[in-house]
């Protein structure tokens, strides 16, 4: 590897918007710094928030940080599914939302830990292609469960027809998922936190530059003391 590729090293906190892959993010990072660039956890295209990316050395922090809790805030429509649990795909089964009473004993049925399928929106790779892609091309695939854990699932707001949620859980956890099971769908879905990192401390992506780049031992000692 060209010794210009290390350079610059650290982590980048960037607040993605809707539209653009993980991936095309980290293309547009490294064609603004020229160094080597991965990412600490994906987010789907049409989800927004938090994303760590890692530049130059930095990358081989990859491993300390792919694991860490995430927080997210979801705004559900509780009127029926859609074919890919957001508002890009097909309503299935409209339905009446659940009574209040109804929706609190869902919900509390969705904490702890938990094993749902995961959504055909997501960036996990079916024989070798990202779900999302073959959901966007109509082919229809049997997707994996997957066991996470919901250490907290709050209420911040409620209409009737939709809910508002703040969660907190574990790695590898799809808040599509938590939404199918409530007979709902993603309006909105937000990352607002990984780990110690948080979104109010990212920039967007054509706002980044080399000099915000967290070091290597910041970045550490943060995931220390938050264990």
């Amino acid at each position: 590897m060209p010794a210009r590729a290390l350079e610059p090293a650290g982590v980048a906190l960037v607040d993605k918007p809707a539209g653009p892959s993980s991936f095309a993010i980290v293309a547009q990072i490294r064609r603004m710094t020229g160094a080597r660039t991965g990412h600490a956890g994906t987010l789907d295209p049409l989800a927004t928030g938090l994303l760590l990316l890692l530049s130059g050395r930095a990358t081989k922090l990859a491993p300390a940080l792919v694991g860490l809790d995430k927080r997210y805030l979801s705004e559900i429509a509780l009127t029926g599914r859609t074919s890919t649990g957001d508002l890009e795909g097909e309503l299935v089964g409209p339905h009446d939302p659940p009574a209040e009473a109804e929706l609190q004993r869902a919900l509390d049925g969705l904490r702890g830990e938990i094993e749902l399928p995961i959504p055909t929106m997501s960036a996990v790779k079916i024989d070798g292609e990202r779900a999302y892609r073959l959901a966007r091309r109509g082919v229809e695939v049997e997707m994996p469960m997957r066991r996470s854990i919901v250490y907290a699932l709050d209420v911040v707001g409620y209409t009737g027809t939709t809910v508002t949620l703040d969660l907190r859980v574990s790695s590898g956890t799809y808040v599509r998922a938590i939404a199918a099971a409530l007979g709902g769908h993603c309006i909105t879905l937000r990352r607002t936190e990984v780990g110690p990192f948080a979104v109010a401390g990212a920039v967007a992506p054509e706002a980044f530059e080399p000099g915000l780049l967290l070091t290597e031992a910041d970045v550490l000692a943060r995931v220390e003391a938050a264990a």
